[in-house]
């Protein structure tokens, strides 16, 4: 019995000799052309370059993950580690296993990917192994394919752990760890086995430590490549949004409306990339008002606003992170214009503070400054604007938790392992991408609030590119006053 039957005892009939004997004839022979290299891959080997010149002599291993289970004997549709996916140039679902291994040498290091290849359709993976078999999951590449495709030299993964041991008591191995715990434990087990005495493991693991946040510093400033997919990746969102804007009448009519947003933009999405950058946020009414809310099970109502979190990932993996508050019958309230033109000063604030030579709080405390100013003349704060600004005070944030901006790219919230000093504190860069995205929360049962703002929130997010002179708003595409915002709902609906 093989693996998989043995896995599947109640799925799958057993295969008889006259079968296995007969699927392995009458099919047409591969054509033998090899596919273009995917786009990524010609701006890879200068991450890489960049890579190898921080750890001369050691060995770098950098998996693309493995298939994650949902339920039972469903998976999760696979997505590489993001690092990996720089670092190679692939993208989409490419490639379950895989291993990028940088072997040092005496002039840097060359760069070898291990994988799993088409199995010949005479074998048993072709037809019974549900996870890999080309009659389920589809064609793999050959070794040469996927060498034409990354660029790459291309090695089957079964090689894998003999090139991990080679000298493995001479050569110091970094790892991204959180990639792959089966590669993980493979090496943690050749580290045991070569270790001198107990100190090495752990310094081993500062060294892994050390590499995953290298290898998010890495993805600070965009390439020329990254900064025309984020361009890509807003245009096919303005879309989306408006695919989206244009149904609000029939997510309205049919109920739990803030699924039907939430499902045509998914279709935009998995239509024009990837799929969506992240779960997709569709909060009407006072939903608007938790920050993170993917539940959207909420129904639409005429005269609420709807708070729209949503970003196209494309091929690529990049992503792009836009917000819009608008109104569902498509103008706002006096007092919906209020608030929503209270975050907008305030938005307007932070991206005139993004910009070289700025650091990355500055852009917070210009937003912020303006939301408390706001707070303040509406008497909601309960102490000055100044106060509250002060290390000493945070009341503001009671209806503003959370901050105004982060790194965006092949990770919605990219560089996350970034050290605080070249990320929360570091310096604004040509090139680097970031997202400003102020809010004002008003729950419904927040007594301290106004009665007329009650249930209101808005968020207004839009994508940064801080360029050599000032900043490019990737996504300015979607209207973003009040009055523009207006207008562009009545000439969709």
């Amino acid at each position: 019995m093989s693996e998989q039957q043995a896995a599947l005892p109640n799925r799958q009939t057993p295969f008889s000799d006259a079968f296995r004997a007969f699927i392995g004839t009458g099919w047409a022979p591969d054509s033998g052309e090899l596919p273009e290299p995917l786009p990524a891959t010609a701006y890879a080997p200068a991450r890489r370059e960049q890579l190898s010149a921080a750890y001369p002599g050691e060995r770098i291993v950098i998996p693309a993950g493995g298939l994650v289970v949902r339920s039972n004997d469903t998976d999760y549709r696979f997505r590489p580690h993001s690092a990996f996916a720089h670092l190679t140039g692939l993208g989409t679902d490419k490639e379950p296993d895989a291993v990028l291994v940088l072997e040092p040498t005496d002039t840097g290091h060359d760069a070898t990917l291990y994988f799993k290849p088409r199995a010949p359709r005479d074998s048993e993976e072709f037809y019974a192994n549900a996870r890999y078999g080309e009659m389920w999951v589809g064609k793999r590449e050959t070794l040469e394919e996927f060498a034409a495709l990354s660029g790459l030299r291309c090695v089957p993964i079964e090689e894998l752990e003999d090139a991990l041991a080679k000298n493995a008591d001479q050569t110091a191995i970094r790892l991204l760890r959180a990639a792959d715990p089966a590669i993980t434990a493979l090496i943690d087990r050749l580290r045991a086995e070569h270790a001198v005495d107990s100190a090495d493991a752990a310094s081993a693991e500062e060294a892994d430590a050390e590499l995953e946040v290298f290898l998010s510093e890495l993805r600070l400033i965009k390439d020329a490549f990254e900064q025309d997919q984020l361009r890509q990746a807003c245009a096919q969102t303005a879309a989306a949004f408006a695919e989206v804007a244009k149904d609000f009448p029939e997510a309205i009519r049919r109920g739990r409306g803030e699924r039907w947003v939430e499902g045509i933009f998914g279709l935009h999405a998995r239509h024009a990339g990837n799929a969506v950058g992240y779960d997709t946020i569709a909060a009407s009414g006072d939903h608007a008002c938790t920050l993170h809310w993917i539940r959207n099970d909420g129904d639409l109502r005429d005269g609420d606003l709807i708070l729209i979190d949503a970003g196209v990932e494309l091929d690529s993996l990049y992503t792009a992170d836009v917000t819009r508050t608008l109104p569902l019958n498509g103008r706002f309230t006096d007092a919906q214009r209020k608030v929503y033109e209270a975050v907008l000063a305030a938005q307007e604030a932070g991206i005139a503070a993004a910009k070289a030579g700025t650091t990355f709080a500055d852009v917070h405390k210009a937003a912020i400054a303006v939301i408390a100013q706001y707070l303040q003349e509406w008497g909601i704060l309960p102490v000055s604007a100044e106060e509250s600004l002060s290390e000493e005070g945070g009341q503001h944030r009671r209806w503003m938790v959370h901050g105004t901006s982060h790194h965006l790219g092949i990770d919605v919230h990219d560089c996350a392992q970034a050290r605080k000093e070249n990320y929360r504190e570091g310096e604004l860069k040509p090139g680097m991408v970031i997202t400003v995205e102020p809010g004002i929360y008003f729950k419904a049962d927040d007594l301290l609030v106004p009665e007329e703002f009650r249930g209101t929130g808005v968020r207004i997010e839009d994508d940064i590119l801080i360029t050599e002179d000032g900043n490019e708003n990737l996504s300015a595409a979607l209207p973003r006053t009040a009055d523009d915002v207006e207008a562009w709902m009545a000439g969709l609906q």
